[in-house]
């Protein structure tokens, strides 16, 4: 292959991978160093001139001409006498010798070694921007194609036919795509996986609820409504913290929209996920409030990593929520975890038996599980609804049922 055939093909495949025309010069420069290092020993002596647009490719070897018995007459720098001669017969000692060589000239082998070599400096330069490229894009949101469905994740395509891939564990279990659909997705974090980069996307983050209240409420992008804080149980419910910098803004009935208007295409995107909407506020006893909407509290105590919620006892179903879900998210949504109690009538309050008073019909082991969780009286405990009381002990159903039974006979005869 001569030389302008050669660059010409190293051009091609180049633009074919969107490298720019410098980054192909470069390359082909290295590529070409690469090979007469390999050839000669030597390449600092070499000029390489290459002109992409004509596929011309010059390489000039340059050597200093010596005396046939001088020590350094075989360096790679260095030519004879009488070799250089050979091609002009009157050369001088001390005088410099320029040769022309091409492609040809450095044999079949070397010729293919350039191509593998110019193929791999491309791919690396593919990987490299492809890494750069969306690792100032995490956090954002992309819309993609879905290339291939496989049991651990969903491989997608971008834009310009990237793959970029969907975990399993970052999918809503209520997901179900197919090949060829466009999904969106959070640009969730870049990682080197054997040298090649990966880009993983996310539709469980809260970052991804983020973006779209931010692309669907102009209030959010103009910086007149600010999310302080999201909490998601992918696919079933969403608590979204939300404050007004406009005292005429109505932040919560601006993110909903007219019956839903605004919220409805969000919630369609997460496999209709529950989403509420939280007026956040810095006081924090009604901020909890908000937070264990539909349920209405009637006072709340403040502890260090903990707050007591009392309420009346039609109400802890509901602070609950299904399988503890609304408490779970209220307590992530303010930072603390939040024990529900059902509110004991004044004049109840008297009419209580230590547990230890029950040491002989309870077993002690189930008495020391519940001093645990700082229940020392049979009020307190059946203050406590039997699924809380599940959720914060290692009792089996049966033994809450006893427990029970035998502190409300106690009580109550």
């Amino acid at each position: 292959m001569d030389d302008n055939k050669l660059v010409e093909s190293f051009s091609e495949f180049a633009k074919s991978k969107n490298i720019d025309r410098p980054t192909v010069i470069r390359i082909l420069e290295d590529v070409f160093r690469a090979v007469i290092l390999n050839k000669f020993g030597h390449s600092d002596n070499v000029d390489i001139i290459i002109n992409l647009d004509k596929g011309d490719l010059q390489i000039w070897r340059f050597r200093e001409i010596v005396d046939d018995h001088a020590p350094e007459v075989n360096a790679p720098t260095k030519v004879s006498l009488t070799e250089a001669r050979k091609i002009e017969a009157d050369f001088e000692v001390g005088e410099e010798l320029s040769e022309e060589i091409k492609v040809p000239d450095f044999g079949r082998r070397a010729i293919l070694s350039a191509k593998q070599i110019f193929m791999q400096k491309v791919r690396e330069l593919e990987k490299a921007a492809l890494y750069n490229k969306y690792e100032q894009l995490v956090g954002g949101l992309i819309v993609a194609e879905v290339g291939q469905i496989l049991s651990r994740e969903i491989i997608v395509l971008d834009d310009e036919n990237n793959e970029l891939f969907l975990p399993k564990s970052e999918q809503i279990f209520k997901d179900h795509f197919k090949k060829g659909e466009r999904i969106g997705a959070v640009i969730h974090k870049v990682e080197f996986n054997n040298a090649i980069p990966r880009v993983i996307l996310s539709r469980t983050s809260p970052l991804f609820l983020e973006r779209l209240l931010e692309n669907e409420i102009p209030e959010i992008q103009d910086g007149l409504i600010a999310i302080r804080k999201i909490v998601r149980e992918p696919g079933a419910r969403a608590k979204v913290a939300v404050e007004s910098f406009d005292d005429r803004i109505d932040p919560v009935g601006t993110c909903i929209g007219i019956k839903g208007s605004r919220i409805h295409g969000i919630t369609k995107e997460l496999q209709y996920e529950n989403i509420d909407i939280i007026n956040y506020t810095d006081n924090l006893e009604l901020y909890i409030a908000r937070a264990l909407s539909p349920a209405c509290i009637n006072r709340v105590e403040q502890r260090t990593e903990r707050v007591c919620v009392y309420l009346d006892a039609d109400q802890v179903a509901l602070a609950i929520g299904k399988g503890g879900q609304n408490i779970k998210l209220a307590g992530r949504l303010i930072g603390k975890e939040i024990d529900v109690y059902r509110d004991i009538p004044n004049h109840l309050e008297g009419n209580d038996i230590p547990l230890s008073e029950f040491s002989g019909t309870i077993e002690p082991w189930i008495l020391e599980e519940l001093y645990k969780i700082g229940l020392e009286t049979a009020r307190s405990v059946l203050a406590l609804s039997k699924e809380m009381l599940d959720q914060r002990v290692d009792l089996e159903q049966e033994t809450i049922d006893e427990i029970y039974a035998i502190l409300n006979h106690a009580l109550n005869g």
